[in-house]
């Protein structure tokens, strides 16, 4: 099991966002902090994900990375675009609906270089706690498939507030 990164770049306002590894619930924090910090900046105009090099992703991370296309669409900006080249990751995405909220491909249309490590971000367990509840709750609301799946998780993790 290889550990996750996130890498980023921003220019002329437009936003990448690579995952690299496993990324899993312990990243989070880092990905949720710096997504909000991202959408906070208005200079940028649209936004690509790419998990091109991504060998797994859990539900955690995808409500965070839902989170994101939620927040563009409220900020009138194009759907986000996300690469993802492995069967197995763009089938639970499709599975998931992000075919409703993303643009997504199959192939990575640009090459983007000086990429900047995105700083991990280290939070206490209720902290996380409340992002893994609301990740989820996020993709509870992008389907009626997620919400059977997550609803029985997010009722646990909050019943242990």
């Amino acid at each position: 099991m290889s550990d996750g990164e996130i890498f980023y770049a921003c220019q002329d306002g437009h936003y990448v966002l690579k995952f690299v590894g496993e990324v899993r619930l312990t990243l989070c924090s880092t990905i949720d902090k710096h997504l909000e910090q991202c959408l906070s900046n208005e200079a940028i105009k649209d936004t690509l994900i790419d998990l091109t090099e991504t060998t797994n992703i859990d539900s955690t991370s995808l409500g965070l990375v839902a989170k994101l296309a939620i927040k563009c669409s409220e900020r009138d900006m194009p759907k986000p675009t996300l690469v993802s080249t492995n069967p197995d990751i763009t089938q639970i995405l499709l599975a998931m609906g992000f075919d409703q909220v993303f643009l997504l491909l199959d192939f990575l249309p640009t090459s983007v270089k000086d990429l900047k490590q995105v700083p991990f971000v280290l939070e206490s367990e209720d902290d996380v706690r409340k992002r893994i509840i609301h990740a989820h709750k996020v993709l509870i609301d992008l389907n009626e498939g997620n919400r059977s799946a997550f609803k029985d998780l997010v009722e646990t993790l909050e019943s242990c507030s």
